[in-house]
């Protein structure tokens, strides 16, 4: 067999009779735990640290400043990206499914319907990273181009992509600049604004009092979840369809030439890495100022992430048939459990930093909290094979199929219930 006609490693036909494609649930398992790498520092200190390393409670020594730069180049908007396209190719398959049952997208609007629910409580009562409310909301208005042909949907896709990404630059970059006395004004009052909840925030957290903590986030953030669409449909929407089409045009199963689709993977992430570092050194040359990394951050390494991003979706989806190893039958149980685990890691945070556990918020350095996201990933390699070995779903994944059919699945697997 050539290595253009090479077929995907199908896994067994699940309880559904449905086959899973090891590349999807391969890429998913990378995502999920670069996801904690991108979010463990709002875990553990303000969420103006996520930017901009004056925001860390503990200092940001120099140590800690590369590794702001390293974190730039290889995570932030990296992960989040790739999630956010495997989230659109996961709609597609979800909907082929649905489609030829004879159900339509009414199946997925119920499906997104209780996504958002569990997002949103997420947001209130675990964390403020939440990305599935905002991947609920853009995804009911990409089902709206759904039937469109896959090469219409990466054209428009990667077009309003770069147009929203050059919008940020340009607004960001006159903030930047203090271009008028209003945008200096505004970014002041952002940063200070951002400061003062982090001590309440802080405050509370380190106390132990969850309960105010909750009824603080309720009074003071519940809209962050309704509106957060209007801030980031010129990149959620874009990246869906972007997923979407690649699943249409073989990217995952094999349908490619596979050897372009290495050649072209290695460009976008050589590119994207090239670009990123970049801009990661000109931040770290004007001293990680509030202004210069959020610059860099909502602005210019948007421009520099996408090739990354589909760069990595190619040769992840490549890898991921052949990761039959220790560590890759592991990974591609994590993307199996996705979800579970991008919800158990918060809940597992809670216990981590919050005052009434351990208590370490605002304790740990940047490199400590890349400690606590190296134990993480320990904990997810473990549980999820494990789990799986067991029960057909992750438990929040079964929940989510038995709400969106409205119907108890089996859980167990069979040897199991004999």
């Amino acid at each position: 067999m050539t290595e253009k006609q090479e077929k995907p490693r199908l896994e067994p036909i699940s309880a559904t009779g449905q086959q899973r494609l090891a590349s999807l649930d391969f890429t998913r398992g990378i995502a999920v735990m670069g996801i904690l790498a991108a979010n463990i520092i709002a875990f553990g200190q303000p969420r103006i640290a996520y930017i901009w390393p004056g925001g860390f409670l503990t200092g940001h020594g120099p140590v800690s400043d590369w590794l702001w730069v390293a974190q730039l180049t290889l995570i932030d908007g990296k992960m989040r990206g790739l999630f956010t396209l495997l989230f659109g190719a996961g709609m597609i398959l979800f909907l082929d499914r649905a489609w030829a049952r004879g159900q339509g997208r009414w199946l997925q609007v119920r499906r997104l319907f209780w996504l958002f629910a569990f997002g949103y409580a997420h947001y209130l009562f675990a964390a403020k990273t939440d990305i599935l409310a905002l991947y609920a909301v853009c995804g009911i208005i990409a089902l709206l181009f759904v039937k469109w042909k896959p090469k219409t949907q990466l054209i428009v896709g990667i077009v309003v992509y770069l147009l929203g990404a050059v919008k940020d630059t340009v607004v960001w970059g006159m903030v930047y600049a203090k271009g008028s006395r209003s945008m200096a004004d505004m970014a002041g009052e952002m940063r200070d604004a951002a400061i003062a909840d982090g001590r309440v925030e802080t405050a509370l957290i380190r106390a132990g009092d969850y309960g105010n903590w909750v009824s603080y986030n309720l009074a003071e953030h519940w809209s962050q979840p309704l509106l957060s669409w209007t801030q980031n449909t010129l990149e959620t929407i874009p990246l869906m369809l972007i997923g979407m089409a690649l699943y249409r045009l073989g990217l995952f199963d094999g349908r490619l030439n596979l050897r372009r689709q290495a050649v072209w993977g290695w460009i976008g992430v050589l590119v994207g890495l090239a670009a990123t570092l970049a801009i990661a050194l000109w931040a770290h040359a004007e001293g990680l100022s509030y202004m210069a990394t959020l610059w860099s951050f909502d602005g210019t390494s948007r421009l520099a992430a996408l090739p990354m991003v589909a760069g990595l979706a190619a040769l992840l989806a490549l890898w991921g048939p052949r990761a039959t190893g220790w560590l890759g039958r592991r990974i591609s149980a994590t993307g199996r459990m996705a979800f579970s685990n991008y919800l158990g890691t918060s809940i597992l945070m809670l216990f981590v930093f919050h005052g009434w556990a351990l208590g370490l918020y605002g304790e740990l350095t940047r490199p400590a909290l890349y400690g606590v996201m190296l134990a993480t990933w320990a904990v997810m390699l473990v549980w999820s094979p494990a789990w799986l070995a067991r029960y057909r779903f992750g438990p929040l994944e079964w929940l989510w199929r038995c709400l969106t059919y409205m119907r108890i699945f089996p859980i167990r697997r069979e040897r199991d219930l004999a």
